[in-house]
């Protein structure tokens, strides 16, 4: 069945099962127009992108670093001709592109829907699989290999700090302690592991498997995606047209503050509480659309659970 969303925007066939978040509202902002160029830095299932396309006679370049993204991307190219662009990179680069400066800008930040799906991937501790989360399989090292060469320090970094884990002390002991014993390998290892440190009063009362928050703080360090963000931002902000506006998708506190941060410095606000400085010593290059995110409405969130953490940000150059 194809939801409203669907019928307001045309989402194709294709498409169905993998509804991109915050859709209309994501397309209110960026407001295609015909002849526009637009850039979609995380092409994931094309479900962006292809709202974009059939919102305006436009073009988009798109990318995304996962191979798997690039034999869908074929599906679009014969869809919309020399309308549609597509670079297999990672968006850290995107001073490399040829192509731009851009009329509008989005980031879908985090693991894609097919990414979660395709369960020998790993990212997932639905079905048993060998544990790699590479967005890109063809480069960095695996998870496993990560978690069997880890400092307690990058452990700390990932389990307490990114997935933000009450309980990391003891999943940080059981994982150094399970090093150099090929426990380690799969997502069903790793998960019993994450099990077997999990007091019972925790298992039993939160919604939440207890391994969710640590797979996903261990996904963002095996892919240094705040790193990666830090960078790319800033890169597609010099890519951007005077005027043009950029739009920044996080499902991840620590994404949001990122992107919250880098707005509100290119916005001429305070960086934080901690930024006393004078109007005079800021820099304007950009206004804040909103102030505040955009959430998923509660009937999003009821027809796609997934967009429940989302939050939308958007900037318009100036300068």
């Amino acid at each position: 069945m194809i939801s409203t969303i669907d019928s307001l925007f045309g989402i194709a066939p294709e498409m169905e099962g993998h509804v991109p978040v915050l859709a209309q509202e994501t397309l209110e902002h960026l407001a295609p127009r015909d002849g526009g160029l637009y850039l979609d830095c995380t092409f994931g299932g094309g479900g962006h992108t292809e709202l974009i396309l059939q919102a305006a006679h436009c073009s988009v370049v798109a990318i995304d670093q996962d191979p798997f993204a690039a034999k869908r991307a074929e599906e679009v190219k014969a869809r919309y001709g020399e309308r549609f662009i597509f670079h297999r990179m990672n968006f850290e680069t995107l001073d490399q592109l040829e192509e731009g400066p851009f009329d509008g800008i989005l980031f879908d930040f985090g693991v894609s829907s097919y990414q979660l799906d395709e369960i020998d991937r790993g990212f997932s501790f639905r079905g048993e699989a060998p544990l790699d989360m590479r967005m890109n399989p063809e480069s960095g090292v695996s998870a496993s290999t990560w978690l069997a060469t880890a400092s307690r320090h990058q452990l700390i970094r990932a389990i307490r700090d990114y997935a933000e884990e009450k309980n990391w002390r003891r999943i940080v002991d059981a994982i150094l302690q399970a090093q150099g014993k090929d426990e380690l390998n799969t997502t069903s290892q790793l998960a019993n592991l994450i099990l077997s440190c999990t007091p019972a009063r925790v298992r039993f009362s939160s919604k939440l498997h207890p391994a969710t928050k640590v797979f996903q703080g261990i996904r963002i360090a095996v892919n240094d995606e705040l790193g990666v963000i830090e960078r790319g931002l800033p890169a597609a902000f010099q890519q951007l047209k005077t005027g043009g506006i950029l739009c920044a998708i996080s499902f991840h506190s620590l994404e949001d503050r990122i992107a919250k941060n880098l707005f509100r410095k290119w916005a001429g606000r305070p960086e934080g509480a901690r930024d006393n400085r004078p109007q005079d010593m800021r820099e304007v290059l950009a206004e804040l659309v909103s102030r505040r995110p955009v959430s998923a409405s509660d009937k999003e969130v009821a027809e796609n659970p997934r967009s429940r953490s989302a939050k939308l940000r958007v900037i318009r150059k100036v300068k």
